[in-house]
C-alpha cells in the first residue's frame, strides 16, 4: 500500500536570525547564537532557553533526516518562542515577516519536500489579519501557527474575533502550540514546563474556545492542536459535567463535548492506546501523523505510534499518516493555484 506520509508537526528558525534585542533594545527578544558549525543556542534575556542543532535551519539535513525516517513531507513552523506576543505590533510584524519570508523560500525551494506554516502578531488584530493576508495570498504559505494565550489573555478574549472571523471566512488552517505556559512558576524543576505545563496549556486554550461560543460562532474554523491536543482529550468528560451543572455559566447551545469534534490534532501523545481513545472520541479523519521534530521530545521515527497501533484499517493508517494533513492544510488545491500563477508570471 502506498502511502504518503506528512510529519504535521516541524520547526524552523532561520540561519541568518537577526538580533532583535539589539535592533530594538529589551530582553524578552529570542538570539541565535551560534556554538559551532552544526549548532547553536537559542538565547533569551542572556539565559540559554534551548540548544538547537543545524537540522533546525538547514532544509537539506532535513531532506537526509526525512529520507532515513520514511517522511515524504514536513510541515515547517515557527518556534514559538519567536511569537514575541510582549513586544510593540510592529516590531512583532517584523520578526514575523522575516520567518514567514524564510519558511515561504524554503518551501519554493524544495516544493515536493516541504509545505509551511506562518506565524502573525496577535496581540494587535488589525495586524495580524494583515500579515495572514500576506502569507496566504503573496507567500503561498498553507496555514497560521498561533500561540495558545496571548500576554496571558486566553484565546476566547474579545480582541480576538476578528481575527478568527477571518481565518474562518478566507479558511485558513491554524495550528495552536503552546507557549507562557500557565502556572511556569511552579515548574522550574525536572523540565516540567514541557511535560505537565505544555499539555495543561493546551487543554485551557481549547476548553476557551469551546465554552465562550467561539467554536458555535465559527463553526468551520480549521484548528489543530499541537501534542495530540496536550491533556484536553481526556478532560472532555469533566468539562461537560461542568456545563450540566452550572447552567448560569452556558455561553452554547450544546455541551462541549459537541464542538470538540470540531478540533484536529496531531498524533503526538507516544502511546496507541491514546491513539484509540482519540479515534473513538474524535474520529481517525482528526488526527495527523506529527513528531515535534527536530527536538528533543520528537518521535522517532514520524508516525510511530501510528505504525504500532495495530488494529487500524489501511484506509484510517494512510489518512492519519498524510491524507488528513493534506486535506486540511488544501495541499493539492493550494500546490495547483501556486503552479498556474506561477505559469501566468512567466507569460505563459
Amino acid at each position: 500500500m502506498e502511502v504518503l506520509r506528512i510529519d504535521f508537526h516541524t520547526h524552523i528558525i532561520p540561519e541568518s536570525f537577526p538580533d532583535f534585542a539589539e535592533k530594538y533594545g529589551g530582553e524578552r527578544w529570542p538570539v541565535l547564537n551560534r556554538t559551532c558549525a552544526c549548532g547553536a543556542a537559542i538565547m533569551v534575556g542572556g539565559k540559554n532557553f534551548r540548544d538547537v542543532t543545524d537540522q533546525v535551519w538547514d532544509p537539506k539535513k532535513r531532506i537526509e533526516d526525512m529520507d532515513r525516517e520514511g517522511v515524504d513531507i514536513q510541515v515547517l513552523s515557527p518556534i514559538p518562542v519567536t511569537f514575541s506576543y510582549w513586544a510593540p505590533p510592529e516590531q512583532a510584524e517584523a520578526m514575523a515577516r522575516i520567518q514567514n519570508d524564510f519558511i515561504a523560500e524554503t518551501v519554493n525551494e524544495y516544493p515536493d519536500r516541504f509545505a509551511g506554516l506562518g506565524t502573525v502578531p496577535m496581540q494587535d488584530a488589525d495586524t495580524a489579519i494583515r500579515e495572514m493576508d500576506r502569507c496566504m495570498n503573496e507567500l503561498g504559505l498553507h496555514g497560521i501557527e498561533i500561540g495558545t494565550n496571548v500576554n496571558g489573555q486566553n484565546l476566547d478574549h474579545p480582541s480576538f474575533l476578528e481575527f478568527f472571523k477571518k481565518a474562518e471566512e478566507w479558511e485558513v488552517p491554524l495550528f495552536i502550540h503552546p507557549w507562557e505556559t500557565l502556572g511556569k512558576e511552579r515548574m522550574p524543576n525536572h523540565n516540567f514546563m514541557y511535560t505537565i505545563g505544555m499539555p495543561s496549556e493546551t487543554a485551557l486554550a481549547a476548553a476557551s474556545l469551546i465554552w465562550s461560543g467561539m467554536m458555535e460562532k465559527f463553526p468551520k474554523l480549521k484548528i489543530c492542536f499541537a501534542h495530540g491536543g496536550g491533556s484536553f482529550p481526556y478532560l472532555i468528560p469533566r468539562l461537560d459535567q461542568g456545563w450540566h451543572v452550572w447552567p448560569h455559566l452556558r455561553l452554547t447551545t450544546h455541551p462541549p463535548s459537541h464542538y470538540a469534534k470540531q478540533f484536529y490534532f496531531d498524533s503526538l501523545n507516544y502511546d496507541p492506546m491514546n491513539i484509540r481513545y482519540m479515534m473513538q472520541r474524535f474520529g481517525s479523519d482528526k488526527i495527523f501523523m506529527g513528531s515535534d521534530y527536530p527536538f528533543l521530545l520528537r518521535e522517532v521515527n514520524p508516525g510511530k505510534v501510528l505504525d504500532e497501533t495495530v488494529d487500524l484499517t489501511n484506509e484510517q493508517r494512510k489518512a492519519m499518516l498524510g491524507g488528513n494533513a493534506a486535506a486540511f492544510l488544501n495541499l493539492e488545491k493550494r500546490k495547483r493555484g501556486a503552479a498556474v500563477a506561477s505559469h501566468s508570471n512567466t507569460g505563459g
